[in-house]
This record gives C-alpha cells, sequence and structure tokens, in this order.
C-alpha cells in the first residue's frame, strides 16, 4: 500500500506552470472529466466514475491540506451511491441515459440549499480555522458545502444545480492554483466549460420534452 501510495504522489510531470503534477492529479483530471461529461449528457455511468475520481481526489486533496475538500469526497462517494441508484430507479434508457425528468427546484428547496450553503460554508471554516492547518478555511468550505447541495440537485435531476457547480468552479480555479494543483485547477477550468455545456444541453433537454401547449377547449356557443 506504502508502494502504491508513493507511485500516486511521484511526478508524472516535472514542471506544469512551475509545479509538479502527481500521478494521481493525473488520474484526477481524466476521472475527473469523464464524469462531469457524462452527467452533462445525463449518462449513467457518470455515477461510478464519479466514485473513482472522488478516490483520488481524496488521496491528492489529503496530501495538498485542503482538509475540507478531503472530506466532501469521501461524502461524495456516498451520495454518488444514492444519485447511482436513484439515475437507474428513473429507469435507464438503451442509450445508457435515464428519463428520470428534468425539473425546476421548488421554492423550499431553493431557500434550504441558499440557507445550507451559508450556514455550513461557516461552520466548516470555523472548524477548519481552529481544528486544522488549514490556510485557505473559507474557499474549502464553500466549495464542501456548495458541492453538497449540487449533487444532491444532480441526484434529483434539478436544473438550477448547473448554476451552483459554476459558482463552485470559479470559487475553486484560484484555490487550487494557490495550493500548488495546477492540472486540477487547469480540469476546474474545463469543468467550468462543462458545465456551461451541461447547463445548455439540459435547457435543449427539457425543451424538447415539455409537452406541447394543449389547445384551448372549444366549448359550443349557447
Amino acid at each position: 500500500m506504502n508502494a502504491l501510495l508513493g507511485w500516486m504522489n511521484s511526478a508524472a510531470i516535472p514542471n506544469l506552470l512551475g509545479n509538479p503534477v502527481s500521478w494521481i492529479e493525473i488520474i484526477g483530471f481524466v476521472t475527473g472529466a469523464a464524469c462531469v461529461y457524462g452527467v452533462a449528457r445525463q449518462k449513467l455511468w457518470n455515477w461510478p466514475i464519479g466514485i473513482l475520481n472522488n478516490l483520488a481526489f481524496i488521496v491528492l486533496f489529503l496530501g495538498a491540506g485542503l482538509y475540507g475538500e478531503t472530506v466532501l469526497q469521501v461524502i461524495f462517494a456516498a451520495v454518488a451511491i444514492y444519485g447511482w441508484y436513484n439515475w437507474i430507479r428513473g429507469n435507464a434508457a438503451t442509450d445508457g441515459t435515464n428519463d428520470l425528468p428534468i425539473r425546476d427546484a421548488n421554492p423550499k428547496e431553493m431557500i434550504l440549499g441558499l440557507g445550507a450553503t451559508v450556514a455550513g460554508t461557516a461552520g466548516v471554516a470555523m472548524i477548519l480555522t481552529h481544528g486544522t492547518d488549514s490556510v485557505v478555511p473559507w474557499p474549502d468550505a464553500f466549495a464542501l458545502t456548495a458541492s453538497l447541495v449540487a449533487t444532491y440537485g444532480q441526484a434529483k435531476k434539478i436544473f438550477q444545480h448547473w448554476y451552483v457547480w459554476i459558482l463552485i468552479d470559479v470559487v475553486s480555479i484560484p484555490l487550487y492554483f494557490s495550493r500548488g494543483l495546477t492540472l486540477t485547477a487547469i480540469l476546474y477550468i474545463g469543468f467550468l466549460a462543462l458545465c456551461i455545456y451541461g447547463l445548455i444541453d439540459w435547457k435543449r433537454t427539457r425543451t424538447l420534452e415539455a409537452p406541447a401547449a394543449s389547445p384551448e377547449p372549444v366549448t359550443a356557443g349557447a
């Protein structure tokens, strides 16, 4: 096991924009990009690929001192199992997608999601500030909390979850650059582009799935 971890953390690329890139960061890059593409295309295989990505990032973020992100990946893996089951329950189609309908968040979900993000960010940031040696507690805490909210929306196929992921990517890109995770920061630039693509594709799909407006009933005159 020690030999495997040593290989994962060894430099695959000695210098990328001034920082070395480990094999585990490359694994995280490939599985992460595949997972987000799978979500955008509504493919069931995005969930097991996502779990592999979570395992890779657990090793990567723990070594980089991003403790909130490390805990997040553990939770992600657990939530991914639920999301995988929920999408399968939505009846898998022959093309590998599923017909669980895309829907909007209801007012209660929006309020709870916003409240959970604010409260969770503050709470986790306090824990990281006083309980660890983290030097980036607030963005780390936000990424953790908001990602859980976004993953819940993804599992339920709530359209607005894409907006949350886009905001997370905007925060995460400079965070990873600051911790020397250059390839992961580049990955999150790709994530940002894929999230915008997913947002557009889900919007198009929802428009196609929307039933045609029913004609007004014709009533006989008196």
